[in-house]
């Protein structure tokens, strides 16, 4: 990164791509815990860039924003602010539900990410699809989402669970921490299916799984209903619904990531706490991009179909 100016103590100027970005509050805390601030957090982002980018773009991206940190709420943003610089990418996209058009930011580049940060995006959340085919994602996901009462052990009980089904369909599958306390179970599709057929596709896995697990599972949305088991959430494969994408911070506190796992590695003593903003470069280093087969040409979902009707 290079920062060219320091305009006055709490704020930094750099350029990128031609381009300068004034970063305000450079030295604010984000996380007060871990003595984190929003600079670190912008640096993180600039070094895993090239990590990073092919989850980005062309998608859209729905902005959670937290500019006074993780002890902040925060909120989601979908409409791109009114003073987006001119150089950000944005797509208008139509929505029913509110009856007119979103106007929202397309991540393409460095730049455009470390605005997003100088927003308070400590998370970063995009689309299953991409803007040149909104209906067909690229991929589908089995997020798996414990209540407070569930241990990781029963989490990592379901993930296992949810493989098993999906090698029998001899599918490719790839895990990921959530960056909090599930886990998101991806499957590349390569944008060859309608988020209808993909949906359905995954309530069969669930319901499959759930079977296998059925003491600990629940596929009830509600929080009433499901109580204190672990939801299997299927509905995430619907269109304009995001998700925090590989490498991105969480705004929790220990600053973890959502981190892309070797299926050899989601077993009992496994801790999504391990991957976080200290540890996930070195692990980079080390490993490389080993979630990339998600973006790959993606499954032959009829073969799959038929071997698990079997």
């Amino acid at each position: 990164m290079a920062i060219s100016t320091v305009s006055n103590k709490k704020n930094k100027i750099i350029n990128i791509d031609k381009l300068s970005l004034k970063v305000t509050n450079w030295d604010k805390i984000y996380f007060p815990e871990d003595h984190i601030s929003k600079g670190d957090v912008v640096a993180y982002y600039d070094g895993i860039f090239k990590y990073i980018h092919p989850y980005l773009k062309d998608r859209p991206q729905s902005l959670k924003r937290n500019p006074d940190g993780i002890l902040s709420k925060g909120f989601f943003q979908k409409d791109a602010p009114e003073n987006t610089p001119e150089w950000v990418k944005t797509f208008r996209i139509f929505s029913v539900s509110v009856d007119r058009d979103t106007n929202y930011i397309i991540c393409n580049d460095k730049a455009t990410l470390l605005y997003l940060n100088n927003l308070g995006c400590i998370e970063i959340n995009t689309w299953f699809s991409r803007i040149q085919h909104l209906y067909n994602p690229d991929y589908m996901v089995i997020d798996i989402d414990p209540s407070s009462d569930n241990t990781f052990n029963e989490v990592i009980d379901v993930a296992l669970a949810v493989k098993q089904i999906l090698d029998k369909a001899m599918v490719d599958s790839f895990c990921k921490t959530s960056g909090a306390t599930g886990l998101h179970i991806y499957v590349p599709l390569g944008a060859k299916y309608t988020f209808d057929i993909v949906k359905s596709f995954a309530k069969k896995i669930a319901l499959l799984t759930h079977q296998l697990v059925v003491h600990t599972t629940s596929l009830e949305r509600s929080l009433h209903k499901r109580g204190n088991k672990i939801y299997i959430d299927y509905l995430q494969n619907s269109r304009g619904q995001t998700l925090v994408i590989p490498y991105s911070l969480r705004p929790r506190s220990g600053a973890p990531i959502s981190a892309p796992l070797l299926w050899s590695e989601v077993k009992y003593g496994l801790h999504p706490m391990q991957f976080n903003l200290k540890t996930i470069n070195i692990r980079l280093n080390k490993m490389g991009d080993i979630f990339s087969g998600v973006l790959g040409r993606g499954i032959d979902l009829n073969k799959s179909q038929r071997l698990l009707n079997e």
